[in-house]
C-alpha cells in the first residue's frame, strides 16, 4: 500500500476505460485532478479495480467521494445522482466474488482497517457502459463538466 496517511480527503473515480461510458469516473477523476493538484490534503486516483481491490486505496482518509456510472434506466444520460453510501442498498450479489462500495467500506472496518467515516457518491446516469470504445456518448460527455465542479465543490468544503 503506498503511503497516504498525509491525505484528508480521496476523490476515487471509477471505470473501465475501454467501455465507452463506464469511463466516465476515471474521465472527472482526471479533470478533478488537474484543477486541484496545488491541494495537498486532497487525493485524486483512478482505479479500474473494484470489489475488495479498493480496499487499499481508500485505507488511511477520512473522508471519500466516490465517483462513477450508473444505469438506472429511471433519469436520462447524463444525470447526475448525488447520495451518501448510506443511503445505498446493500447489494444482493449472485457471486461471491462481488462486493460493493458499502460492504468493502464494512469489511474494511470490520477487519480494523482505518477507513473513510464520511462517503459521498456521485453516480452520472449512462447510456452505453457496454460498448468497446473510448469516447462516451454525447450525454454523458456533457455531464462530465457538471460532475468536475460538483467534485470541487464538495472536496473543497469537505462536505
Amino acid at each position: 500500500m503506498t503511503a497516504v496517511a498525509e491525505w484528508r480527503l480521496l476523490v476515487l473515480g471509477l471505470g473501465n476505460d475501454i467501455l465507452t461510458d463506464d469511463a466516465v469516473g476515471l474521465l472527472v477523476a482526471r479533470a478533478v485532478a488537474a484543477q486541484l493538484k496545488d491541494h495537498p490534503e486532497i487525493a485524486v486516483h483512478e482505479t479500474t479495480e473494484m470489489g475488495l481491490a479498493l480496499l487499499d486505496e481508500i485505507a488511511d482518509f477520512d473522508a471519500l467521494i466516490l465517483v462513477d456510472a450508473v444505469q438506472t434506466g429511471r433519469t436520462p444520460p447524463g444525470h447526475i445522482h448525488e447520495c451518501d453510501i448510506a443511503d445505498l442498498p446493500q447489494v444482493t450479489a449472485t457471486s461471491p466474488h462481488f462486493v460493493g462500495a458499502g460492504e468493502t467500506l464494512a469489511l474494511g472496518r470490520r477487519l480494523g482497517i482505518a477507513m473513510p467515516e464520511r462517503v459521498r457518491v456521485i453516480a452520472i446516469e449512462v447510456a452505453d457502459p457496454f460498448t468497446l470504445g473510448t469516447q462516451p456518448t454525447t450525454a454523458v460527455q456533457k455531464a462530465v463538466g457538471l460532475a468536475v465542479d460538483r467534485v470541487i465543490a464538495l472536496a473543497r468544503d469537505g462536505f
